[in-house]
């Protein structure tokens, strides 16, 4: 059995057979966590992780992620020694992966002390969480984790009497939501919230609106530097790695639709197009779908071209975008995956039916069976599918892992007054200090203003640059 696999043991090859050993139990320990009670080489067993013997490789994907992360290595570096973030206590629920570890030892080498859970069940890396954990970090988190594992997660970061939070960062809103309605006397203590996804942010602001938001939060979704890069530069990228890896599709010729031309839309539609793809475009926002017609791209009805259609992706951050109806119609073979953070915008609760068949074919990769043998394929159960099946360039999360780091450090030491319980974006200056960070990776110089120059434009030398209401 596979299971039983006797690895040789020659010193030339320890480091394959442990390999074959992360590899074959990846493969073989699909079933969820049972909340293994592990310990740590320092008797610590304040974490769940998938294996904390996998921490050696873990550790190893972080120093590479560390290499294509300069920013965060810079910032770390300049602010080490004033420790602006010391006696913060963080929450924090985001994506586990080598970037999100580099994250978390920058805040901690800042002076912070952190708990931290998985916002996705399938994009945590679980040699990445046994290292953080086997380095002392409460991580609660591994791939495949079910509903109630979620839940149990981040309850176990929240809730600890030996250590109260005073800050969250939350990807998508889960860690706040918890908070709020199970342990709502905790924001007594919460200094601010930084959130970073479309999904998180909305629910922000609607719970500003209800006036139930008792905190100031930063909203760094929506920053320059995340929103340009993390959002659009990414997800050039990282659509056809997951595409490619999930289901080796040639893309040439390939009838595409992508339903939002947001940042997110608008990387993987130049991405798809570049590789030969015939890309088309739902929208709702005229000036969005202007942007699309001048780009290029035909601007569509769902309903017009779903029985076309090679390849259907969402990035609207919205609910039912595409429903049963929809999947009804789709061609044998379309392919069906989704770009944005919440596994909301395709109704995948509605294939889960007697008459339909669900086939598993590859980690992360269903096929749904119609009784007519029609067909589509599913990836990563219509959850964010770069992050499930793929990666993300490391350099990008530098920068969207700056400004989280930076938003942290203003939220934390704010005087008294300075932000009222509202959603905030990130300050311009702090925008323009996380790209010059990353601009001497290229051997960037770049230009400065003579005084004269400067007041003509009625700018600071040292910037901000550009007011609020540019859009770049």
């Amino acid at each position: 059995m596979a299971g039983n696999l006797i690895i040789p043991s020659f010193s030339l090859h320890s480091s394959l057979a442990a390999w074959i050993q992360l590899i074959s139990s990846s493969f073989l320990d699909k079933s969820s966590s049972s909340h293994h009670n592990y310990r740590n080489s320092k008797g610590s067993t304040d974490f769940c992780v998938r294996n904390i013997d996998h921490a050696a490789f873990g550790r190893r994907e972080i120093e590479i992620a560390e290499q294509e992360m300069p920013g965060l290595m810079a910032l770390k570096k300049r602010a080490a020694a004033d420790k602006p973030l010391l006696g913060a206590k963080i929450i924090g629920c985001t994506h586990i992966t080598a970037q999100t570890a580099v994250l978390i030892e920058t805040l901690v080498a800042l002076g912070a002390s952190v708990r931290w859970a998985a916002c996705n069940i399938y994009s945590t890396q679980n040699e990445v969480a046994a290292a953080l954990a086997e380095g002392g970090y409460p991580i609660f988190a591994w791939k495949g984790e079910n509903e109630e594992d979620f839940w149990w997660s981040i309850d176990k970061c929240i809730n600890n009497e030996h250590w109260q939070p005073n800050m969250i960062l939350d990807d998508g809103g889960d860690a706040t939501h918890l908070m709020l309605k199970k342990y709502p006397a905790m924001f007594s203590s919460i200094k601010g919230i930084v959130e970073e996804s479309v999904t998180g942010v909305h629910r922000l602001y609607q719970l500003s609106k209800s006036k139930k938001l008792t905190v100031p939060a930063m909203n760094v979704n929506d920053s320059v530097t995340k929103t340009k890069f993390d959002n659009l530069y990414s997800c050039r990228e990282s659509i056809l790695d997951a595409l490619k890896r999930t289901t080796d599709v040639m893309f040439g010729g390939k009838q595409v639709l992508i339903c939002g031309y947001g940042e997110v839309g608008k990387g993987c539609a130049q991405a798809l197009k570049g590789m030969g793809c015939v890309v088309m475009v739902t929208e709702i926002d005229p000036i969005c779908a202007l942007q699309a017609c001048m780009d290029g791209f035909r601007v569509v009805k769902l309903n017009e071209v779903v029985r076309q259609i090679d390849i259907l992706i969402t990035c609207t951050g919205n609910k039912n975008v595409v429903t049963r109806e929809h999947l009804d119609r789709l061609k044998n073979g379309c392919i069906v995956c989704n770009m944005g953070h919440s596994n909301t915008e395709i109704d995948v609760g509605s294939l889960r039916t007697q008459e339909l068949t669900w086939e598993k074919v590859r980690s992360q990769v269903d096929h749904i069976i119609w009784p007519d043998g029609k067909r589509i394929v599913l990836l990563a159960e219509g959850r964010l599918v770069n992050l499930s099946c793929s990666s993300v360039p490391s350099f990008v999360v530098s920068i969207t892992a700056s400004t989280q780091a930076l938003a942290l450090i203003e939220l934390y030491n704010a005087p008294a007054g300075r932000y009222k319980d509202d959603v905030y974006l990130l300050p311009k200056k702090m925008d323009e200090y996380v790209a010059s960070l990353h601009l001497p990776t290229f051997d960037a110089h770049l230009t400065e203003l003579t005084d004269e120059q400067a007041k003509y434009l009625g700018l600071n030398k040292a910037g901000p640059f550009k007011p609020n209401y540019y859009r770049y």
